[in-house]
């Protein structure tokens, strides 16, 4: 069975948008793992408007290729460390 693009490109803007809310720097901003936290939070908050841009210009495949990214940028970012996320959330595959 086909994924429903449309299903599939929200489903993901809602997981990078709530990824980006709960996810905490760890590392203290003036050291270079807290200039590391502060990278990938900017590179997924630009994903997320990326794909929003795409999506306005009816571009559903970039999109979600662009959450998809900006997803992946944060959940490697809570891998190694770099964020504290709640106990409870199912977002991220700590």
């Amino acid at each position: 069975m086909a994924a429903d693009l449309e299903e599939k490109t929200d489903r993901y803007e809602r997981m990078l948008a709530d990824a980006l809310a709960v996810a905490e720097p760890r590392p203290p901003a003036d050291t270079p793992l807290g200039e590391a936290a502060a990278d990938v939070t900017e590179m997924a908050e630009s994903y997320l408007d990326d794909g929003r841009h795409f999506r306005e210009a009816g571009d559903p495949v970039n999109a979600l290729a662009s959450y998809s990214y900006g997803y992946g940028w944060l959940d490697a970012g809570v891998r190694l460390g770099l964020f504290a996320v709640p106990d409870d959330t199912e977002l991220f595959t700590t």
